[in-house]
């Protein structure tokens, strides 16, 4: 039987950039096959070569043993191929029932659609993949989890046999992204070709039967999932020996491997930092007020409910919850992008009104959303234009350097950008719409820390981030953290929340039900109190 799907010796360059040399991969009716690199490796240009999206200048595709000469996005959807993107492409003023019948009703004359029926089979779909969602709804009010849902049952809808997703857990919690695997094992025992390309390593080994490794534009390796581990993995995509290392170091919570410039000539820790009492009074030493307090905040709109916390200076704060949970939400009313009509914030111990997020960012908290090309970065604009974007004005400006141009410094400050966070490829002229999702990720985490902000709430910050490119954002943070900032760090992976922060608040239903010391926060019990347990 030929391979459901193959690429024989494929090669394609942009502008004298090689992004694929020489590759063959194939993957076979009813196989689940994981496609893994580090961002740049190649992966994107090889999904968009066989969605028909962009045109390979050597090589041969087939699609169950016959070439296709001249392919394109409507012949290879006629050929059963569907392509899950890393960020959803919903159309969103029209509703998610709508959304998902495109993929059943492109083929079908207007006069003949059937509204009762679209929206029947969009409830159904939505149903067998577990999504809790109205078919009525308008995709553009969806979080972004939830639009990728959607994006799954449109797809499931067209009846595709060849499916590649790309990055499909990154948005999504682990209840979702369970549900997501039945389906995927569902789909494998309806003998449908799955290619699964992720970052999240230790997920490949619970739904991919073979593995292939891109690494510099070039296949290194295709093996049996069973035959690497994940340290093997890593060090195909680097090239090098490779074991990222614990961020932490006991079970303190201690950012134990970094320190802080105390007034003396010891380096203390974060947390010491954090704890240290202030000048002494009569009444006894009292510590600093908090950096960021919030007093039963609530925003109707949103359904963030009653919420109390605090974080420190020198604290990474993590929020862990379900999707759903409000936790993206509660990022919003922090950073004045909803505004909230109950309780109050304060910062430094003083409570501010936030009516947009200018005045958030007027007061150094800086924000990054977790639907990077549609909030974080601006596509059309240069990776310098980017990272400088935060920098033109306000309390993170940069200070004038004489003799330097404007253009000088912003070129300086996204070249020093570029170099600090490995972006890809290391041009600061380039688009940043021409990078892949995991350099988007770091232009838009480098202009949030060229604005150098006091306060600074991060979305998902490492989604659709490969292994290296995470322990580099990781290490940004915990840097930023040790400088006196205070992080609030909300992710969809557990094992990143426990492992950076120093403390975990846990949502559920718009409130934070408990907030937990490091020693406290377990999987168990966090994943307990997600789901509704006690504290």
């Amino acid at each position: 039987m030929p391979d459901a799907l193959s690429l024989s010796h494929v090669s394609k360059s942009f502008g004298g950039v090689c992004a694929l040399r020489d590759v063959s991969f194939a993957v076979q009716t009813a196989e689940v096959h994981a496609l893994v690199g580090e961002n740049g490796a190649g992966k994107s240009t090889l999904i968009n070569i066989v969605a028909g999206a962009v045109q390979a200048d050597a090589g041969d595709l087939r699609v169950r043993g016959d070439a296709v000469v001249n392919p394109s996005p409507a012949t290879m959807r006629s050929l059963g191929i569907a392509v899950i993107h890393q960020h959803p492409s919903l159309f969103p003023h029209v509703s998610v029932a709508e959304n998902i019948a495109l993929g059943w009703e492109a083929r079908r004359p207007a006069a003949l659609i059937n509204h009762a029926e679209r929206r029947r089979r969009a409830k159904d779909v939505l149903e067998r993949i577990g999504a809790r969602i109205e078919p009525e709804t308008d995709a553009g009010h969806l979080s972004f989890a939830q639009q990728q849902l959607v994006e799954i049952a449109r797809t499931l809808a067209s009846d595709a046999s060849i499916i590649l997703f790309d990055e499909p857990t990154a948005g999504l919690g682990v209840d979702d992204a369970q549900r997501l695997f039945d389906l995927i094992r569902m789909l494998k025992q309806q003998h449908a070709a799955i290619v699964y390309i992720s970052h999240r390593l230790e997920e490949l080994p619970a739904i991919a039967d073979r593995i292939s490794v891109l690494r510099d534009g070039l296949l290194v390796a295709t093996r049996a999932m069973n035959e690497l581990s994940s340290d093997a993995i890593v060090s195909l995509m680097v090239g090098r020996d490779y074991a990222e290392q614990s961020v932490r170091s006991g079970k303190a919570g201690a950012l134990a491997d970094l320190s802080v410039v105390s007034n003396s000539s010891t380096p203390v820790t974060t947390a010491q930092a954090a704890n240290a009492p202030g000048p002494p009074s009569a009444e006894g030493p009292r510590p600093a007020a908090p950096l960021l307090e919030l007093k039963s905040l609530t925003c109707s709109a949103s359904g963030v409910r009653d919420v109390s916390l605090s974080m420190r200076a020198g604290e990474v704060l993590g929020i862990a919850g379900l999707v759903g949970s409000g936790r993206t939400e509660l990022a919003r009313t922090i950073t004045g992008h909803d505004r909230a009509d109950m309780g109050e914030l304060l910062i430094d111990g003083r409570p501010r009104t936030l009516r947009s997020p200018l005045d958030a960012a007027a007061l150094g908290i800086g924000y990054l959303p977790e639907d990077r090309r549609r909030d974080a970065v601006i596509g059309e604009m240069t990776v310098s234009e980017n990272v400088n974007a935060a920098t033109m004005s306000g309390p993170g400006r940069a200070p004038s350097l004489l003799g330097l141009s404007v253009q000088d410094r912003e070129s300086a400050a996204a070249t020093a950008a570029i170099k600090r966070f490995d972006v890809r490829p290391p041009s600061a002229a380039a688009l940043v719409s021409s990078l892949s999702g995991g350099n988007q990720q770091k232009v838009a985490i480098a202009q949030r820390a060229a604005a150098r902000p006091r306060i600074l709430i991060l979305d998902e910050p490492t989604q659709g981030v490969d292994v290296a490119a995470k322990a580099e954002i990781h290490r940004i943070i915990r840097e930023m953290a040790a400088s006196g900032a205070g992080v609030l760090m909300i992710s969809s992976d557990l094992g990143e929340v426990l492992s950076m922060s120093d403390r975990v608040g846990v949502m559920r239903g718009g409130r934070v039900v408990a907030i937990l010391d490091r020693a406290e926060a377990t999987p168990e019990h966090v994943m307990s109190l997600a789901v509704g347990g006690v504290a």
